[in-house]
């Protein structure tokens, strides 16, 4: 056995080595979602065609399909872990493998007419987004049975996302400046090597524990949403989930048609966007540090609405104003990174769910992250369709109400998510703080 393959004791600080080993494959996970997320919506409405409101219907329709999905697909997860964590390898591959292919069928569709394309959109999603779901609940569910304290899980969490966000910004360049084609070749390459990476990651030690004591887990499917502090979590994660999906399902046709930008520009405006959550990881573990992770969360929500509003107000050609306003939102986006999956973490420890059923969790979790992506698109993009706005329009009413949905509307979740937090997490007699300032 070698030492990557040890068994990983809480109290240990992650050395770089073994974080990078286990955080690479968030680099391709993430690398994905932009794609998904952010690319495919703007690609089939304004280059293949179909209408905002068939795609938001669609995009919604899918989405709530692989939430549905979420809670069992962490069954799978923690049925994994009992049983090898080669087994979880093996299955990684697999889902990995299917998902490279499925995000290539979706770029390059092989039917014609509008009823087939919606329907190849809608059979690629599914496919793709399933195998997607997989593996990012079972990298998570990794993370979170490495244990640890708030500000090492803070770190682990770190790792993991901060290699998304690079994920996001090769993502971002790779899309412009190479074409679907090589950037789906990079990505191709990038999952392989995360995937063998993961290899050589510290191995969770719960997992073979309970194996040895033969313990078989059987919490029931919903038995996570009987808790009282993972609902309260949940509902600001999701509160403030929402707000994050808006602008990253809208940002395409808002840089393109209110702030006339062109296509180098607006990579410019992802990178710098997630280039800035990168940076901004070391800064926000130190306020989890002195503060605590809600407070630090709370911070990172009030900053998001400073630093993001005053979008609306912008116009044609403003766009170095802009730019400032992507530095500022990413410094926000390293404490939405950072914080909310320390904070599950430790709340499936306290309940004594780590290394047992943690991907019932994490299935519940990430429903939530998907039906932020789902309302986000389906229904804001036929929002705009009934305001007015259809991909290049240049009526001046219809980009007003572009730029109010896409900026004024997610500041105002983000209040109501930060209101939530106080209430629920911060000011609740019954909720432990995320750690001891």
């Amino acid at each position: 056995m070698t030492r990557a393959h040890l068994p990983w004791t809480a109290a240990q600080v992650l050395p770089w080595r073994a974080g990078l080993a286990y955080g690479l494959l968030g680099l391709p996970l993430a690398f994905a979602a932009l794609p998904l997320y952010v690319v495919l919506p703007h690609y089939y409405a304004s280059d293949l065609g179909l209408s905002l409101v068939t795609v938001g219907a669609l995009l919604m329709l899918v989405r709530l399909m692989d939430a549905g999905a979420e809670p069992m697909l962490g069954r799978l997860s923690d049925w994994l872990y009992r049983r090898t964590a080669q087994a979880v390898l093996w299955v990684a591959g697999a889902a990995a493998l299917l998902l490279a292919l499925g995000l290539a069928g979706l770029f390059f569709p092989r039917v014609q007419g509008q009823a087939a394309l919606a329907v190849w959109m809608v059979a690629g999603l599914l496919f793709t987004c399933l195998a997607h779901s997989l593996l990012v609940i079972a990298h998570q569910a990794w993370g979170v049975r490495l244990g640890g304290d708030a500000l090492q899980r803070s770190r682990i969490v770190a790792w993991r996302e901060g290699a998304g966000l690079l994920g996001v910004v090769t993502a971002s360049a790779l899309s412009v400046a190479w074409g679907a084609g090589n950037m789906l070749a990079v990505f191709a390459l990038a999952l392989l090597a995360g995937w063998l990476a993961l290899w050589r990651a510290p191995r969770p030690p719960v997992a073979a524990a309970l194996r040895d004591r033969g313990q078989q887990p059987s919490l029931a499917l919903r038995q996570p949403l009987a808790e009282a502090q993972f609902r309260r979590l949940l509902t600001v994660f999701l509160c403030n989930g929402i707000a994050s999906a808006i602008p990253a399902a809208l940002m395409l046709f808002f840089a393109q048609d209110r702030l006339l930008a062109t296509q180098p520009q607006i990579a410019l405006f992802l990178v710098l966007y997630f280039v800035s959550g990168a940076l901004s990881m070391p800064a926000w573990l130190r306020v989890v540090r002195r503060f605590g992770l809600e407070r630090a969360w709370l911070a990172g929500m009030l900053l998001a609405v400073a630093g993001f509003g005053w979008a609306a107000g912008l116009e044609g050609g403003q766009v170095l104003a802009f730019g400032v306003i992507c530095v500022l939102s990413g410094m926000a986006l390293g404490a939405d990174l950072a914080v909310p999956g320390a904070l599950l973490a430790l709340l499936i420890e306290r309940h004594g769910a780590q290394g047992v059923h943690d991907g019932a969790y994490l299935g519940w979790w990430n429903l939530a992250t998907k039906l932020n992506l789902a309302l986000a698109a389906g229904a804001t993009l036929p929002l705009l369709q009934w305001l007015g706005y259809t991909p290049g329009s240049q009526d001046f009413y219809a980009l007003q109400h572009l730029a109010w949905v896409y900026a004024l509307l997610p500041c105002a979740l983000k209040l109501v998510a930060a209101s939530l937090l106080h209430w629920l997490l911060i000011d609740s007699p019954d909720h432990p703080p995320g750690v001891t300032p």
